[in-house]
């Protein structure tokens, strides 16, 4: 009797063993043919995803590599690209104004311009779209906003909470992008050229830069445009950098066929309506709540709340806001606080 008992519970747990095997080898078969389709199957939608977000990042490029052929690649890139407006922004046409309607076009015009409190300097608007979420901070006077730079220019960035609080900045967000050879960089030397307070405080010169000026005048003015050092100078930056791609120049928006190129990720950008009002905007990406964003949102996002001139700064891992010394995104470095050493950052004073 206990031996046939015996009999039977071997049977029951070998048949278990085999319902454990047939369960794991559907389930690896389903997600094996399911991993073809998505990458090699007729639909290109989450091919150019992939594709693109990969070769914008600078450390996982191998993402694409390693799945897809060079001619692959550069056919996904070439159709999936933006077309920059070939303009330099007219700074007369921002005129600063205060406003005392409670009738607004819109409800965007409506959370821009419906301050918490009359003297605030600045409000911050949660966004959120299909497959993202963020802030944008409206900064009501722009002769606030500045670049500050890492204190080791050169040498090594800082985290934007140590210059943040340096600066006494009430806010701060991520610029322009920085050299990153091997991926291994530091954050020490800025692309292109930096202008603060009126001076040229970096002038490093990568061929893969690309890009323009994206920077305040003398006047308090958002000027985007292609240009030399020199002439940056003479049409009186007082702070600058030098990032891209431009998504609004004078009103006109920038043409992007498919995803603009630069795949889903977390973003920047910055812009300024024709009353002066800056627009600061950071979308959170590559977590399970917001996967984040492309050219076309920041465009939409931007245009809905009425930017004249609008620029993509620095993305990616480099995607930091601050408020006060809190970090009000999520950012996705992977260092401490999900932070990463930078070289430049756009701050606002009281």
């Amino acid at each position: 009797m206990k031996g046939s008992m015996e009999k039977t519970n071997s049977k029951r747990t070998i048949c278990s063993w085999k319902k454990i095997l047939v369960i794991a080898s559907s389930f690896f078969a389903i997600m094996f043919f399911s991993f073809l389709f998505l990458f090699y199957g007729p639909w290109d939608g989450f091919r150019n995803f992939w594709i693109t977000s990969a070769m914008t990042t600078m450390n996982h490029r191998y993402l694409a590599t390693w799945f897809y052929s060079d001619e692959t690649i550069h056919r996904v890139l070439s159709s999936n690209k933006i077309i920059e407006v070939d303009e330099i922004s007219d700074p007369s046409a921002i005129k600063f104004r205060k406003y005392t309607t409670t009738i607004y076009r819109n409800k965007y015009e409506k959370e821009i311009l419906l301050k918490d409190a009359e003297d605030d300097l600045y409000k911050v608007i949660p966004i959120k779209g299909s497959s993202y979420q963020g802030f944008l901070v409206a900064v009501y006077d722009p002769s606030k906003v500045s670049i500050a730079t890492t204190k080791y220019l050169g040498v090594r960035g800082e985290s934007i909470l140590t210059v943040s609080e340096r600066e006494k900045a009430l806010i701060a967000m991520n610029a322009g992008g920085f050299y990153d050879p091997d991926w291994n960089s530091n954050g020490a030397l800025p692309h292109g050229t930096v202008i603060s307070n009126g001076q040229i405080v970096s002038d490093f010169q990568d061929a893969n830069m690309g890009g323009g000026f994206i920077g305040f005048t003398k006047e308090n003015k958002l000027v985007l445009g292609k240009m030399s050092s020199e002439e940056a100078l003479n049409m009186g930056y007082r702070d600058a950098i030098e990032f891209g791609p431009f998504l609004i120049v004078n009103g006109k928006r920038s043409f992007i066929k498919g995803n603009g190129g630069w795949g889903i990720a977390p973003r920047s950008a910055i812009g300024q309506r024709k009353d002066g009002i800056v627009l600061l905007l950071v979308i959170n990406g590559r977590i399970p709540s917001s996967i984040g964003a492309d050219m076309v949102d920041l465009c939409d996002i931007m245009e809905n709340y009425g930017a004249y001139n609008a620029a993509n700064l620095d993305g990616g891992s480099s995607t930091e806001l601050v408020i006060k010394n809190k970090i009000i995104n999520t950012p996705v470095a992977g260092g401490k606080n999900g932070l990463r050493d930078m070289s430049t950052f756009w701050i606002i004073k009281e």
